[in-house]
């Protein structure tokens, strides 16, 4: 089969192709997945997630037959675990940006300060278990070049709201970062800009702040096939055909 093209029809009564996907992927990848049913008859059934803890249930037995990753370290962990996993390729960009609120005068001049700042409350995701919480701390790490002193500060304060197995949830229709926003929980939440933008939709009055050139983390996407799986791979390819592509740029990512 050329790359980037669709198999014409699937079989009736064929099981759903099961993706497991990173949290920040949810908006774009249900679009796709929506498209690619429309085009080849093919169903899908995703699970959203940390990848960190989607990595895990997959070892344990899940049968994910696609993992598309908020970094490459996780996929390429299955790959070398022997679990019949493909090599990993990277196949969209993200990068961090803090999502803030309007009363904590966050610029990005004054983000490292700010988050210093002993009664500003700074919230990020939980490392190993999600990659948006180990680009957070990788920022961290930037920021101790910057002032010394800062990363020991910034690790002792940062609250791990989202990512772990027990983090607490929204409710029903309400994203996980809006609504942590609103609830007061956070002045200044280190996401990604992706899903800064898609909280700032649902209250429009958060601010998002870019990170200055010091402090800037990218994110790596990794995504990894079932070996041996046609239907796996097929949907993997059509991620970085030109349609696919498409939407992940609406939505604010950045090409492989």
């Amino acid at each position: 089969m050329a790359y980037g093209q669709t198999s014409a029809a699937a079989p009736a009564g064929q099981a759903p192709l099961r993706i497991y996907a990173a949290g920040s992927l949810r908006e774009p990848l249900t679009e796709i997945a929506g498209m690619y049913e429309a085009g080849t008859g093919a169903k899908t059934a995703l699970t959203f997630g940390a990848s960190g803890l989607l990595r895990e249930r997959i070892e344990k037995g899940e049968p994910a037959q696609v993992f598309a990753s908020a970094d490459t370290q996780h996929p390429e962990t299955l790959a070398a675990s022997g679990g019949n996993w493909q090599r990993p390729t990277l196949f969209v960009r993200n990068s961090l940006c803090a999502l803030a609120l309007p009363s904590a005068g966050i610029t990005p001049a004054n983000l490292l300060e700010k988050m210093l700042t002993p009664a500003i409350k700074l919230a990020t995701s939980t490392p190993k278990a999600d990659p948006s919480g180990d680009y957070a701390w990788a920022l961290f790490r930037k920021a101790e070049a910057v002032q010394p002193g800062a990363y020991a500060a910034l690790d002792a304060k940062a609250l791990k709201l989202t990512g772990s197995a027990d983090a607490a949830k929204p409710p029903e229709g309400r994203g996980t970062y809006a609504w942590h926003m609103d609830e007061g929980r956070a002045d200044v939440f280190l996401t990604y800009c992706t899903n800064a933008l898609s909280a700032r939709k649902e209250v429009p009055r958060l601010e998002v702040v870019q990170i200055p050139p010091a402090l800037e983390v990218g994110a790596a996407y990794g995504l990894t096939a079932r070996s041996g799986d046609p239907a796996a791979t097929r949907f993997a390819r059509y991620l970085l055909t030109p349609p696919a592509q498409a939407v992940f740029s609406r939505f604010g990512f950045g090409a492989p």
